[in-house]
């Protein structure tokens, strides 16, 4: 992590105030990342995450920035800017999209339950779970494979002397870097496995995130524990209704959780993509 005061210094006075709370932001993300990786700390980070790409358009917006980006090198470091931006919105809305997906298998099988009156699941309706389940994890698995393709073709990086346009990179670059490690935790998350399979299929986003090294990795380990019983194998058709049932109103609250912090970030996302490309327009 560089040295956030000696950054801010190399701002415009003007927006030191602007820089600082950014910086901020930056610095609680990082303690909260070498915390704990439960889902409650995945969900905190999600609100920090929508706090700090809030602060980055006000950044974005002020004067003197706009003014260093829209002139010489600053065009190099726009498209640059939109090209992380746009991995980072779209993976926000993948993310969101797996959360909804799993959100509805599991009310579906609830559903099943409460109809038999909390005794039993049709071997139909756990079937269609249980398939949901592995569709989702192929369409995380897929999605990490296309980020390790793209990322072939998105290696350069604008270089500059203009200290101005170097530090309001640094910040925009962290600012990626967390934000995908944290979309990423979310979908380790969602998936509920602990095999080394996921730890295969992650690492793909690992390289696509480079600047990432460094930053304390997540293990799936740790922070998939309290979603883990979303995983219904066919063995378990006998299990304990009941307690299934417990299982999948604690997972649905997670849920829920992750679906609304997903919601708030992906709109910060897109007010701050928004103001990058104001600046192209004027």
């Amino acid at each position: 992590m560089a040295n956030f005061h000696t950054r801010s210094d190399s701002f415009p006075s003007q927006s030191h105030t602007v820089v600082k709370s950014v910086e901020d932001q930056l610095c609680r993300l990082k303690s909260s990342e070498a915390a704990s990786t439960s889902s409650s700390s995945v969900c905190e980070n999600l609100d920090g995450l929508r706090a700090l790409h809030e602060d980055i358009s006000n950044l974005i917006q002020l004067s003197s920035i706009q003014q260093a980006l829209s002139h010489g090198q600053g065009q190099e470091f726009i498209n640059e800017i939109l090209e992380g931006s746009l991995r980072i919105v779209d993976l926000c809305e993948f993310a969101r999209d797996i959360v909804r997906l799993t959100k509805e298998s599991v009310q579906d099988l609830k559903s099943s339950i409460r109809r038999n009156k909390g005794e039993t699941a049709s071997a139909v309706n756990i079937n269609s779970y249980i398939d949901s389940r592995n569709k989702i994890k192929k369409m995380i698995n897929k999605y990490a494979k296309n980020l390790k393709s793209s990322n072939k073709n998105s290696n350069k990086e604008a270089t500059s002397s203009d200290c101005d346009l170097t530090a309001i990179r640094t910040v925009l670059k962290e600012a990626e870097v967390y934000t995908l490690t944290t979309l990423k935790s979310v979908l380790t998350l969602i998936s509920g496995e602990k095999e080394t399979s996921s730890q295969r299929s992650w690492s793909l986003i690992s390289k696509f995130t480079k600047a990432s090294r460094v930053h304390s990795e997540v293990e799936p380990e740790s922070s998939i524990k309290d979603l883990c019983s979303l995983n219904i194998s066919k063995s378990q058709k006998g299990m304990d209704m009941q307690n299934m049932l417990k299982h999948l109103r604690a997972s649905e609250m997670t849920i829920q959780e992750l679906e609304e912090g997903l919601e708030t970030l992906f709109r910060s996302l897109v007010k701050t993509r928004v103001s990058i490309l104001n600046i192209l327009s004027h």
